[in-house]
């Protein structure tokens, strides 16, 4: 009984063992088979003047980073190249049917193939394996993220396209040893979009190629060019940095209606100087930086500073000068005035001189003064009919007089004239002042707007070319 249930026991993993083992043992001869003698060092081909063809062919998968300081760009592919190897080659009836094997990629020949633009060492796994079909062609597929250098033009910052190479080549082998070829048409590669993860800043618009021979002194060699046309989804830059500008800008051409020789124009021209470098702090953040070019919003916008300060500037030095030009005239009031009443009274002398006159010192200036002086015309009539001398004696005094008042009434007319003069030199000082900051403010002012104008045209045909690449 226990010999026959050892016997049942034991058909199950016989039979098991018979199906697999056959496939097993025809897959390790086929790769012995295959491997025997093989030298992965010397090129697989039995006629050495046949060159081995390369069909590369290309998927980009994501747009990782566009780095402006450092002109790079970082892509997520999909590579494949194929090429056939005159050495693993069989029979596939022979070996159970078997039409494709995997094999390690270190122990045959695989091709020199690198990016010309690469200057870093992406992530990329590594698959150390190809696929080997009956007829020798080898399929080496697998994502590499490429770290290239790309020239970057940010000039049209947002509205920015970018065109980046991967340049596919052999490095040490020259087009008589290995040729390149595409795997699929031109036209195929160029429109294809299936494998883009469309959902980042950069949107894929087309990926062109073309074959070229590079021809240097130790040969000829073959190379297939991808340019990478990429285009910057502007929208997130518009609403955080486009829109705060122009509005800052035009806040600022409305201050040109305020009165230059206010301060309350220097007020407001000093706060929207200060919203000027807080949207300039926030823009430095989200430009892209590089010593190649300057994006041209920020040629923009450092040109609206500029102006913005030189009409402070001009503002500041207005109310300066005219603040200057004030100073005299209101001193020049009472002096001019009281200088000649002085002058008169210290003449007529301390006993002749009326209460009128001594009272002087505590008048007002301007028009207080004026009123002291009209009112020595009634000095001659009070001191005569006071008088107790006789008409003879009195006429020579009287006549003397009268002739020194009209002598004082002369220098007193003369001073008024001289302080009417002034003041008319400085109202006309002040006129010349105010007519040269208006006609400056003119021309600030309609310089800002046609530099508003360039600014407003020149980001809507950017657009449009953005719109239609």
């Amino acid at each position: 009984v226990r010999s026959s249930a050892t016997c049942v026991l034991s058909l199950p993993s016989q039979m098991l063992a018979s199906n697999v083992r056959p496939q097993n043992s025809t897959l390790h001869q086929l790769t012995r088979q295959l491997l025997w003698n093989y030298s992965k060092g010397v090129r697989p081909v039995k006629n050495w003047m046949q060159p081995t063809t390369v069909y590369i062919d290309l998927f980009i998968r994501a747009v990782l980073d566009v780095d402006g300081q450092t002109q790079k760009l970082t892509t997520y592919i999909w590579y494949q190249q194929l090429w056939n190897d005159d050495f693993l080659v069989w029979n596939a009836s022979a070996f159970d049917g078997i039409n494709e094997i995997s094999l390690p990629s270190d122990v045959i020949w695989v091709p020199d193939i690198i990016i010309n633009e690469f200057v870093d060492v992406g992530k990329s796994p590594d698959l150390p394996y190809v696929y080997v079909n009956s007829s020798g062609t080898i399929k080496d597929n697998k994502p590499i993220q490429a770290v290239s250098a790309c020239r970057l033009e940010i000039y049209a910052f947002p509205f920015d396209i970018q065109n980046c190479t991967l340049t596919f080549s052999s490095w040490l082998h020259t087009v008589e040893d290995v040729n390149l070829a595409l795997w699929r048409s031109f036209e195929e590669i160029k429109r294809d979009k299936s494998a883009f993860l469309d959902n980042g800043e950069w949107e894929l618009i087309s990926v062109p190629s073309k074959y070229e021979i590079l021809k240097a002194e130790s040969g000829d060699y073959a190379q297939i060019q991808f340019n990478v046309v990429i285009r910057r989804r502007p929208l997130l830059y518009v609403v955080s940095l486009l829109i705060p500008s122009i509005f800052l800008m035009v806040v600022d051409v409305m201050s040109f209606y305020l009165p230059p020789d206010s301060g309350t124009r220097i007020t407001f021209k000093a706060s929207i100087l200060l919203g000027y470098t807080v949207v300039r702090v926030n823009m430095s953040d989200e430009l892209p930086a590089t010593a190649v070019k300057t994006p041209l919003i920020g040629v923009f916008f450092a040109v609206c500073m500029a102006l913005l300060v030189l009409s402070l500037a001009k503002s500041i030095l207005v109310v300066k000068l005219l603040h200057v030009t004030e100073k005299p005239l209101q001193g020049l009031s009472g002096s001019a005035c009281c200088r000649a009443t002085v002058d008169s009274s210290h003449q007529s002398g301390s006993q002749s001189a009326p209460p009128s006159t001594r009272t002087l010192e505590g008048a007002n200036e301007g028009g207080d003064c004026l009123r002291v002086h009209l009112s020595d015309f009634s000095l001659p009539d009070s001191r005569l009919s006071s008088a107790e001398i006789s008409e003879e004696e009195a006429r020579p005094a009287n006549m003397a007089h009268k002739k020194l008042l009209a002598e004082q009434v002369m220098k007193e007319l003369l001073s008024i004239k001289y302080f009417f003069h002034e003041i008319d030199d400085a109202g006309n000082l002040k006129s010349d002042w105010l007519g040269l900051c208006y006609r400056l403010d003119k021309f600030l002012f309609r310089f800002y707007l046609l530099i508003l104008s360039v600014y407003a045209i020149t980001l809507c045909s950017l657009w449009v070319v953005w719109s239609f690449p």
